[in-house]
């Protein structure tokens, strides 16, 4: 009898032992419960870590999947489905011993299955394979090989020693038994629509008007969540969004449009917070085109833009002019090249130059060809900040005669149009990145082709040459100093007109709690956030 009761009173210590230690990773003074509704301006294309090049998709993943390591708020790397590793003395072997307690998220009908080795090795290899388009590729072509060691631990050999390459392993892991080819992912494989991780929220529905419902992952290895359900709605008008937080139709913007700022600063029932995305917005060209192939036509147009102008007016300032194909902030960034100045004088001179004569009509012309391109527009980037920017980009170009046609387009059509067929002239969008500073999938020429983000062609022995120095390079001074000629160069060369950075505002309720914010991928702390009890919906 007494060694019962001892059995049971160490039982019972060993549970109590479990339970605070669940509590103090999350925190038991926090409340579980409540949805928490946000809006995304357009929609995602898929929703796997894989084919996604895109930030709506990428915010996505971070809440269903993990990495072997992650990032924490002090900007540390941290271990996830990886609990420790090691690292070889020359700097080329990296074994991960992955943690025994992570389970994938279930299928319905079908048994909850654990994770292990064989899905590391899976997604690398996946990930490689010469027909999944994806725009990691690019970034993992430093490893050499990939082997499981046994169930719970993998090794990386790399091919050489590289700079922060223990952060690089925070590439999202899918499950082997998850995609329905087993050799290679493409968009049409169910799983980028209905996908399966190990991360804090679990996919349950896409409804009819493509709400994506997210919910709380009960078994998830770090702790369960607090928040029960995230919705992300989409909507293709800023202005829209912005008027649903304001009237509790959603509960978080994740991008604030800046010219709605000053209506939510001045509302006490919402918190304004800024974060650092490392991001900027371009034109970019598709060089395939004989007359964009031409540098002096590219800078002609930059020429013709008055930036500082558009951005004063319609983001109310909220931003900073920039001259080249890094962010500022990041530690690439070249100071020393200064932006392209609005000079349409200039302008005309250099399409001159190029061999451009004004026509009749008033519109340049070379060879009877008139200077007349398309400018495609996702139609989920139509707000009233980018309807101006598009209208005044037009009517600029316009004044040294250049025609521009404005087609605004569905979301996937104009993903098809620019990354499948490469059929367009001109193109508005935006790049967000992480700290790395790696643009080798933006410029080198081994990134053109179907859905590379090379989609304007841009092909340059020397950028190529420089890009992969500075990926070589184990001297982050040596490379910095590359990266600065390549800021130079491209400046340049003008395969985009580099327009801004934008200062990045989320907008919430107050009544959700303790948000921290990941600089670009955004949710990576959302399973901490909480909203209080009497609070909840």
């Amino acid at each position: 009898m007494k060694k019962i009761w001892i059995a049971l009173l160490m039982c019972t210590i060993l549970f109590a032992m479990t339970v605070a230690s669940q509590a103090a990773r999350k925190g038991d003074a926090r409340q579980h419960g409540g949805t928490l509704s946000y809006g995304e301006y357009g929609r995602p294309a898929t929703l796997d870590p894989i084919t996604s090049n895109e930030m709506i998709s990428l915010r996505l993943t971070e809440l269903i999947f993990n990495g072997l390591v992650g990032i924490n708020e002090k900007q540390e790397i941290v271990p996830e489905l990886a609990e420790r590793w090691e690292i070889s003395k020359d700097g080329r072997t990296y074994t991960f011993y992955l943690r025994k307690d992570v389970t994938w998220h279930p299928r319905e009908g079908e048994a909850v299955q654990k994770f292990n080795a064989d899905d590391v090795i899976f997604t690398y290899r996946i990930m490689k394979h010469p027909k999944t388009i994806t725009p990691l590729k690019v970034r993992y072509e430093f490893i050499e090989t990939a082997e499981k060691l046994d169930d719970s631990t993998v090794r990386f050999t790399l091919k050489r020693p590289i700079l922060n390459a223990l952060a690089k392993f925070s590439f999202k892991i899918i499950p082997q038994h998850g995609p329905r080819n087993p050799d290679f992912l493409t968009r049409e494989d169910p799983f980028v629509q209905h996908p399966i991780g190990t991360g804090p929220y679990m996919l349950q529905s896409i409804t009819a008007d493509r709400e994506i419902v997210l919910v709380a992952n009960e078994n998830y290895f770090k702790g369960r969540p607090h928040i029960d359900r995230f919705v992300s709605k989409p909507f293709a008008d800023q202005n829209i969004m912005t008027q649903a937080l304001v009237y509790n139709a959603i509960d978080m913007i994740v991008l604030v449009n800046p010219r709605d700022i000053p209506e939510i600063q001045g509302n006490k029932n919402f918190i304004l917070q800024p974060y650092n995305a490392l991001s900027y917005s371009f034109f970019g060209y598709n060089m395939r085109d004989p007359l964009l192939a031409d540098k002096r036509v590219r800078k002609a147009f930059t020429c013709a833009v008055n930036r500082q102008e558009m951005l004063d007016s319609f983001f109310n300032g909220q931003g900073t002019i920039i001259s080249g194909p890094f962010a500022p902030g990041s530690w690439a960034y070249n100071l020393d090249v200064q932006p392209i100045p609005y000079d349409p004088q200039q302008a005309i001179k250099l399409l001159t130059e190029a061999g451009f004569t004004r026509g009749a009509d008033g519109i340049m012309q070379k060879g009877g060809k008139r200077l007349s391109l398309s400018l495609k527009v996702p139609i989920e980037k139509e707000s009233e900040a980018v309807k101006r920017v598009v209208l005044a980009f037009k009517n600029y170009l316009k004044n040294i005669g250049v025609e521009i046609k404005v087609e605004f387009k569905e979301w996937q059509a104009w993903k098809e149009d620019v990354f499948l067929e490469h059929d367009f002239d001109i193109i508005y969008a935006s790049w967000v990145f992480d700290d790395s500073a790696d643009i080798s999938s933006l410029f080198h020429s081994a990134e053109i082709g179907p859905w590379k983000n090379n989609f304007g062609g841009y092909s340059n022995p020397e950028i190529d040459s420089l890009i992969v120095e500075s990926k070589l390079t184990l001297d982050h001074e040596k490379r910095r100093t590359i990266n600065r000629k390549l800021h130079a160069l491209l400046a340049e060369e003008t395969p985009y007109t580099f327009l801004w950075t934008l200062t990045n505002y989320t907008a919430y309720q107050k009544k959700v709690r303790r948000v921290a914010i990941h600089p670009y991928k955004f949710f990576s702390f959302a399973d901490d956030w909480f909203i209080a009890e009497k609070e909840q919906k």
